[in-house]
């Protein structure tokens, strides 16, 4: 529990050990991360305010998924009280909890279905050369089940009954967003109910302020192992999360009542290119803490991912290999960080 960050952000001068090469630093884009790109803000009037027709927003979609990989959606449908109410369960976790309840929580095992930890996921602390920025509680989310919500933390109180609600509504919204994505590829109803998206995991952060944004990172360089993301950003005024493109870093600026939404490498495999997995790391802040719940639908293990046959032809061969999900997920943990490689070894050789 002593290494948490959350317990140790007011250490001065900074800890040596979230100091970055000075190649790997944010530098001036972790005080100032605004460029002039914006990230798209997709309406989709689920709220029953009216929006685009159906047929704009699958281009909206389909348009954004293909030049950022992120997108942002408003009107979508779950409650902002729903989201506040999430959001301050997680402040109170982070923040508010008492040691003891911290300490029941907080595990080094990255075996543990439901744990707090610190940095990455890895389990090795000691081991890593460099830490980043933030702690984060990681549990599974659906299926849903007595034994599954067991796992949760019991405090703060509260916490199961919000966060399973939130969990439920989240996992409606994703599944409409991938059928209209479905029906923007031309894949048909239901492409991606069942094993491919089977699972669905939380990863709530924790970003304390730091002392000297420009030497450190949140989380580094990387794309999301899964179909796809949801996260809920927190507080409307706290930015963090940026994307990369076309060699620039772009800042996603909370969007009021909106939530984050991005392609995942499975769903980049499954679209054989056509949607694309974007690069995204988090930066920090010296003035504010930063809090994130990112929702990760994700196919079961033995979940065969392969190019959607109707998506093949001869002017658009088949780009990738079909291997089980958990091939891929192993594959990933070994090249966290070296983006340029977690795909390379399910390429077809053209």
């Amino acid at each position: 529990m002593e290494k948490l960050i959350s317990r140790r952000y007011k250490e001065r001068p900074m800890p040596e050990g979230y100091i970055f090469p000075p190649d790997v630093r944010p530098g001036k884009l972790a005080v100032v991360p605004l460029c002039n790109n914006t990230i798209p803000v997709i309406d989709l009037g689920l709220d029953g305010g009216g929006a685009a027709q159906a047929c704009d927003i699958v281009d909206q979609i389909l348009e954004a998924s293909q030049e950022f990989g992120f997108f942002q959606v408003i009107k979508h449908g779950i409650s902002e009280n729903l989201l506040k109410e999430t959001v301050g369960l997680l402040k109170e976790l982070f923040q508010e909890l008492p040691d003891e309840d911290i300490a029941s929580l907080y595990s080094d095992d990255p075996n543990k279905s439901c744990r707090l930890f610190t940095s990455t996921s890895g389990g090795n602390f000691d081991a890593e050369p460099v830490h980043f920025w933030r702690d984060s509680l990681k549990h599974p989310c659906h299926p849903l089940s007595q034994e599954c919500n067991q796992l949760w933390p019991e405090k703060p109180t509260r916490y199961r009954d919000v966060v399973g609600e939130c969990s439920t509504q989240v996992r409606e919204l994703a599944w409409k967003i991938l059928e209209l994505m479905s029906q923007g590829l031309g894949l048909g109803p239901g492409y991606f109910r069942g094993e491919v998206s089977q699972e669905m995991l939380l990863s709530a952060n924790y970003y304390p302020p730091c002392p000297e944004p420009s030497l450190t990172l949140g989380l580094p360089k990387h794309g999301d192992p899964n179909l796809i993301t949801i996260l809920l950003q927190g507080d409307d005024h706290v930015s963090g999360l940026q994307v990369l493109k076309d060699g620039e870093w772009i800042s996603v600026v909370p969007f009021p009542h909106a939530l984050v939404v991005n392609v995942g490498y499975q769903l980049q495999v499954i679209s054989n290119g056509k949607l694309k997995s974007a690069e995204h790391r988090v930066v920090t802040n010296s003035s504010a803490a930063r809090i994130s719940a990112g929702f990760f639908v994700m196919p079961s293990h033995d979940c065969l991912i392969e190019p959607a046959a109707t998506l093949i032809n001869a002017s658009n061969p088949q780009l990738y290999k079909g291997f089980p999900y958990k091939d891929f997920f192993l594959n990933f943990g070994k090249t966290l960080g070296k983006t340029e490689q977690v795909l390379d070894r399910f390429k077809l050789q053209g």
